[in-house]
């Protein structure tokens, strides 16, 4: 009991107070932006809220479960390599038996629960690449020349499973993690890596963007209409293009202080996904352009703080945790930001801890829970380092 408490004490609340008030305004504007629609479609108004209740207290416990466990675990040789074939075997399944929803096959119905092989491959690609990389920076073997393109044999693999289920944005937030740990991580052995993934993701991102004939004999004409969409909106309104134009009405109505809590009408069956690619801009037009700077500026904390452990820590492996941890969230943002607003094409990317769903909750969650442990594990040296000192 004196060691749960202990534990608790040194939660670092830069991290986990954000993550609590972000989970609670999403759990409030997803039955916002659901409840209205649910009734008129016959459902129960309060289900979204219910099953988003659920997921952020299964969140809660996995990141407390990560937190408190001892993390050099998750670097089992056994465990890395089964976790990679899971991965995989994940990623070719729901391409073969998954259900399809928006032109892609991203999900696994379990029946209690479905699951979205791609948002767990963020993680697995975190976890990977760190004990990859520590390993290599801890015990180099400059012989061994397997190992100095094994990493990019499993991100390439797992960026092309994903891209043929379609799902760009899935692969573009999978390769941008990759990329920077890559970036991150200080071996001299690391450029043949990360020239050969980098070819690999613009490659990957160029030819479905870049070529819409491509696309379209490949059966993917889906996103060719939502990257044209991204070009001309209004162009195109009555179709593909009118997800972003209701989008920008609703950024237009909500002005500095919103028009209410519940008062959205663009959520009204005009705003597609109300309750998960585009609660950003229910909560602009209920909430206002006030409350999405407070939304972002709580990502940006937990973002900001991952990133300053990671340099505080002296250890390569928790380094490497906190800054994949770090641009999981701050990209995942931005692509949801990005197609809001228009910056950037629609990519079905939900937005960190406020979107409705399971499978996104869980795993932001968990990789919330790896930064967590670091800033623990920072602090017990910091006091075992006093305590030396005081000794002495």
């Amino acid at each position: 009991m004196r060691k749960i408490r202990k534990k608790i004490r040194m939660l670092d609340l830069w991290l986990f107070l954000p993550y609590i008030i972000l989970c609670g305004i999403g759990i409030v504007m997803v039955y916002s932006a659901s409840a209205a629609i649910r009734m008129q479609t016959g459902g129960s108004p309060t289900a979204y809220l219910i099953k988003q209740a659920i997921y952020v207290i299964m969140g809660l416990i996995i990141t407390l479960f990560i937190y408190n466990m001892n993390i050099e675990k998750l670097r089992y040789p056994k465990l890395v390599k089964y976790g990679c074939w899971g991965i995989i075997g994940l990623l070719v399944l729901v391409r073969l038996i998954g259900q399809a929803v928006n032109g892609a096959r991203g999900w696994l119905d379990l029946g209690f629960f479905s699951i979205q092989p791609a948002e767990v491959a963020k993680f697995y690609l975190i976890i990977y690449l760190a004990h990859h990389f520590a390993s290599m920076e801890n015990y180099p073997n400059p012989d061994y020349k397997i190992k100095y393109v094994r990493p990019a044999l499993v991100v390439v693999g797992i960026l092309g499973l994903i891209l043929i289920q379609p799902d760009t944005g899935g692969m573009a937030i999978n390769g941008i993690i990759a990329l920077v740990m890559f970036l991150a991580s200080s071996s001299t052995w690391k450029r043949s890596s990360l020239i050969l993934t980098s070819i690999v993701i613009l490659v990957m991102l160029g030819l479905p963007l870049g070529s819409s004939w491509l696309v379209d004999h490949a059966g993917n004409s889906y996103r060719v209409a939502r990257f044209v969409a991204y070009l001309n909106p209004f162009g195109t309104k009555n179709g593909a293009g009118s997800q972003l134009v209701n989008s920008y009405y609703a950024i237009s109505n909500g002005g500095l202080t919103g028009v209410g809590l519940g008062n959205s009408i663009q959520k009204m069956g005009y705003l597609p996904e109300p309750n998960t690619d585009f609660i950003l801009a229910v909560i602009a037009e209920e909430l206002g352009f006030v409350m999405v700077v407070i939304i972002l500026g709580l990502i940006a904390v937990i973002v900001c703080r991952s990133i300053y452990l990671g340099a505080k820590t002296n250890h390569v492996y928790e380094g490497l945790l906190c800054y994949g941890v770090a641009t999981f969230f701050c990209i995942e943002t931005v692509f949801n930001i990005g197609g809001v607003s228009g910056l950037l094409p629609i990519t079905g990317v939900t937005l960190p801890f406020i979107s409705y769903g399971g499978s996104s909750m869980v795993v932001l969650s968990a990789s919330l829970g790896l930064v967590l442990n670091v800033a623990r594990r920072i602090h017990e040296r910091e006091i075992q380092g006093e305590g030396a000192t005081m000794n002495v």
